[in-house]
This record gives structure tokens, sequence and C-alpha cells, in this order.
């Protein structure tokens, strides 16, 4: 249901229920939360890229679980839905789009906090023409990731947007050819994981809570960060390494 492939600092949590278009089921978030947990837990991995087997990223919840009664089924305590848009987390994730990526297959990504998309991607919350409500986060996520008249329109005509619309207006990072979003995702995590992870993990959580703070605030936020830092390993060998012209070597300490 869910396979986890380790690159250096990096998981790969892979939904692999190609036969039914990677669509949630019980199962699914129940492995997504364990996965999740394992990235939190292991000092050596520093992030994390969701990505779906097959053609599709994920077609959202499984509604033949739906229609047999298992709805609550689908989601998780701590997670939410797919075990995943609900959960708390410090790590941060990169959401691989290979093909549709709809209805809860969106606010998987949303759940993300960066996308990488292939051109046969496509983004919506089609629930209105089912008479449903995008209850995973889509509805207040997605205004956030596009501007608000584009993010309205998806909501109220449930039309898919395509990869290149979504790319242009900012909720995909970056644009890839068919069939090659995990591994652009995986360029990117590099890129990401050439930094001090706790540096990382704090940048991530001061933007996060930040985002509709006053600037007081902000700098508050931004200075408790720094003073967590000051006491780590990784603190004192960033300037170090300069000093002495050689790459850093990160511990996560």
């Amino acid at each position: 249901m869910l396979d986890i492939e380790l690159h250096n600092h990096v998981a790969i949590l892979r939904i692999n229920r190609p036969e039914a278009r990677n669509a949630i089921n019980g199962d699914v978030a129940e492995a997504m939360e364990a996965g999740i947990d394992q990235l939190e837990a292991d000092d050596n991995l520093w992030l994390g890229v969701v990505a779906g087997a097959g053609p599709v990223f994920c077609a959202g919840a499984d509604l033949k679980e739906v229609a047999a009664g298992n709805g609550g089924r689908l989601g998780t305590k701590r997670g939410g839905f797919g075990g995943i848009v609900a959960r708390e987390r410090t790590k941060p994730l990169i959401a691989a789009v290979d093909g549709p990526a709809l209805a809860g297959g969106t606010e998987i990504a949303l759940a993300c906090d960066l996308i990488v998309a292939s051109r046969e991607a496509r983004f919506g919350i089609p629930e209105v023409k089912r008479s449903l409500v995008a209850a995973a986060g889509g509805l207040f996520r997605l205004p956030r990731k596009l501007p608000p008249n584009i993010a309205m329109e998806a909501a109220l005509t449930g039309d898919p947007i395509s990869a290149e619309r979504a790319h242009h207006f900012g909720l995909v990072n970056e644009l890839c050819d068919p069939g090659q979003a995990e591994s652009a995702a995986l360029a990117l995590a590099s890129r990401i994981e050439a930094n001090a992870p706790l540096a990382v993990r704090e940048s991530r959580s001061v933007m996060l809570a930040s985002a509709l703070a006053d600037d007081r605030t902000g700098f508050q936020l931004s200075g408790e960060a720094m003073a967590r830092l000051a006491g780590t390993n990784d603190f004192a060998e960033g300037p170090r390494a300069f000093i002495e012209k050689r790459p850093p070597t990160w511990t996560g300490s």
C-alpha cells in the first residue's frame, strides 16, 4: 500500500495502489502515518518525498470504501485524511506529482511544503460535482497558494487546473517531463539536503507560524529559532567550514 525508499537523508513515501489510481483507503492512511512516524523519528532522515506509483499521483478518497460505509477509515486520528493532511511534523515534505492529483490527491499535495509536477499533472477539488465539500484542507490551503479568484474558481467549478497554470500561479515549484516527477523531486531534495537540517526545520517552522502574523511576532519567532540553534554542533560547523574553505559536515545535532 505504501513503499518507503531511502536516498541518503531523504525518504520517498510512495502510495502503491496503481490499480485503484492510488485512491486512499484505511490501509494507505495508516501506512502513510507510519511512514511519517519513521521519517520524524529517524535522525538520519532529514526530509521526505510523497509520490504515487503509476500514472496517477492520487485520485483522492476510495469511493468504494465510502459507499461501503467505511469513510471514517480514510484517515487517522493524528494525520487526518490519508494519514497526512492534518499531521504535525518538523521535517519538510515534497510532493512529486506525476499525473492527476484530484480531490484528496490535491489536498495531500497541499499538505506538503513544496510541489514538483510533471506536465501531465492536474490539480483540482471537484467535490462540488458530487455534492461534497473538500474537507481535507483544500478550501483553506488552496487560496493560500493561489490568487483568491483562481482558488475560488477551482472550488466553485470543480474543474481541474493544469500543471502549467499551477506553476504559473506558484502552486508548483518546478515543472518536469512526464515520468520524471520523482527524480526532479529528489534533485530539489538534494538542494535542501545540502543545508544544515536543524536550520532547515527551524526556518520551515518560523515561515509557517508567521504566515499570518505581524512583523513583531515574526521577529520574535525568528529570534527564538536562532537561540535554539545557537547551542548546536552544526551552528559552530557552518562558520568553521566557511573559514576553512570546505563543505560543511552536518550532523543534525
